[in-house]
């Protein structure tokens, strides 16, 4: 079902209430026979019922995270936004892992904060479960390779480690992504050339919390971000590819001390839009 479609839905569920409210006043004031007000009553219910499946259905489409065209085969480190607003939007890359992505997904919840999670292949495939509920709450999904390697590869092995994850990442959840994110930033072997030749978004980062660096305390992380955080910034985290419970421990000082400056948070797709 396309967007034009669940906007006419849309639509014609606010008519289609307006339609049985106004019936079932004309029945109270009019007192019609209690035979056909039974009858009405039955259609009118048949027309809720309708009303619900389409909403259900409309619901039920899963989220393509695409980009809009200016950023469509570009890198970038952070965006510069139409209006002075201040937004943030924060990135956890390498899960999804265990403990450390529901733990990381309750802190959000609480919090009602939505980020954008860059997902290596095989941990997808390892923890479906998980992924699923990264997007069943509302959170954005970025392609971060299957492997998570380095190292320069020629043109097959970067199409494999990128194709390979967005179709696990399409199996699990149902969504698409235009978002891509290489392994460690690294922009010269091979895997930005072949993202960008298939228009994705090659998302880098302005802040990041040092939480690989295993002398770094959470403390550190959260005056890392705080410090660094400007409108339209990009904060990178990491959920997996390591012990993340400094990470964890970090993230509600992170959240509390950005939304004290006045920020508020956005996934990438919504930060995109949000740009000049």
């Amino acid at each position: 079902m396309d967007k034009y479609l669940v906007k006419q839905l849309g639509i014609f569920k606010v008519g289609a209430i307006a339609s049985v409210s106004f019936t079932l006043g004309m029945l109270l004031h009019l007192k019609l026979e209690p035979s056909y007000s039974t009858k009405l009553a039955k259609e009118n219910q048949a027309l809720n019922d309708a009303i619900a499946q389409i909403n259900a259905q409309a619901e039920a489409i899963p989220p393509a995270f695409s980009v809009p065209a200016r950023f469509q085969g570009k890198t970038f480190y952070d965006v510069k936004l139409a209006k002075n607003e201040k937004v943030v939007a924060l990135t956890l890359d390498d899960g999804p892992k265990i403990p450390e992505t529901p733990q990381i997904l309750d802190i959000l919840q609480e919090n009602n904060v939505k980020a954008t999670f860059f997902v290596v292949g095989k941990a997808v495939e390892v923890y479906p479960q998980t992924m699923r509920r990264i997007v069943a709450e509302g959170h954005a999904i970025g392609n971060h390779t299957w492997h998570h390697w380095y190292r320069p590869m020629s043109l097959a092995i970067a199409r494999s480690e990128i194709e390979r994850t967005a179709e696990i990442i399409q199996q699990t959840t149902g969504v698409k992504t235009e978002l891509f994110r290489p392994p460690g930033g690294f922009l010269n072997n091979g895997l930005a050339t072949y993202a960008k030749s298939q228009k994705h978004a090659v998302v880098m980062w302005s802040v990041i919390a040092p939480d690989t660096n295993p002398r770094a305390t959470p403390e550190a992380f959260v005056q890392n971000v705080l410090k660094g955080t400007r409108p339209g910034a990009i904060v990178l985290l990491h959920d997996g590819g390591g012990d993340r419970r400094r990470t964890v421990k970090a993230l509600p000082p992170i959240i509390r001390g950005l939304r004290q400056r006045g920020y508020r948070f956005v996934t990438l797709p919504e930060l995109l839009n949000l740009s000049k």
